[in-house]
């Protein structure tokens, strides 16, 4: 479970999130809080050796469970985060929102994250202690219909940072500091909804082409092959056997959106 976050080269940036975000994840931690990062600033710290994607106006994303929901925003609100009350009171059971003390917008979401396909994250949130797991953060981007540029650069920055593995295994296959990429968690979900392998294996085999157009999406040097990897997952979500629930939708296909396209929430 444990993040080695660097904010060596973010000092250098003035408008980088990276510091104020790992400031208020570590400081819930210390207080005995789940408050876990999500996005792009959960990829940097899950890979923090590979050369950052920095956004100027970068928003900070975080994760909690509801069980503790309360005292995460009252941690929050300690901490300077000035809360959208109104927002909050009527969307708090799965999302809350704040301005941090720089002023940076910071989103919670609760117990889930709802985009494209549903990502329920309460089984796997204890896996590390300053980002929600290496595969959910994987989840996260691969589960985006339209996925942009900025959302295969992560993958393919997860992918090249983490190995795909069984968190079981012995450590034979993990890194130093015991982070996999989980593959039981990953082929039960896709084995489980098939709208959910749908979008998740079109994307993965969209990333060979992405990596030679725009080959500056791969990090070089990397310690492993994003590409292998990616097509590791494909097999393993292809050789998975199916739920009976995913059959049937599957006998559906692409003549029914199998996919919400998210709106943006006002606050």
């Amino acid at each position: 479970m444990a993040d080695q976050p660097s904010t060596s080269s973010a000092a250098q940036a003035p408008d980088d999130a990276l510091p104020e975000a790992i400031l208020l994840a570590q400081s819930a931690a210390d207080a005995g809080l789940g408050l876990k990062l999500l996005g792009g600033l959960a990829v940097r710290v899950i890979c923090p050796d590979l050369p950052p994607r920095r956004r100027t106006g970068q928003d900070i994303d975080f994760a909690c469970l509801s069980k503790g929901r309360k005292e995460v925003a009252a941690f929050l609100e300690r901490s300077g985060c000035v809360p959208d009350r109104r927002f909050n009171n009527l969307n708090g059971d799965r999302q809350m929102y704040f301005n941090a003390p720089s002023g940076r917008p910071v989103d919670v979401m609760v117990d889930r994250l709802t985009m494209c396909h549903v990502l329920d994250f309460r089984g796997s949130f204890a896996e590390r202690q300053l980002t929600l797991g290496a595969m959910d953060v994987l989840l996260s981007k691969l589960q985006i219909v339209e996925l942009n540029e900025k959302d295969a650069r992560d993958a393919l920055q997860l992918l090249s940072g983490v190995p795909v593995a069984e968190p079981a295994s012995d450590g034979v296959s993990a890194r130093p500091d015991g982070t996999v990429l989980d593959a039981d968690r990953f082929a039960k979900l896709l084995a489980g909804d098939w709208g959910w392998w749908r979008t998740v294996t079109g994307n993965l085999e969209k990333l060979p082409s992405l990596a030679e157009t725009q080959p500056e999406l791969v990090p070089a040097d990397a310690p492993y092959d994003p590409l292998a990897q990616a097509e590791q997952l494909l097999e393993l979500a292809r050789s998975t056997p199916k739920s009976m629930k995913w059959k049937l939708r599957s006998n559906v296909g692409d003549r029914v959106r199998w996919y919400e396209l998210p709106e943006e929430v006002g606050h």
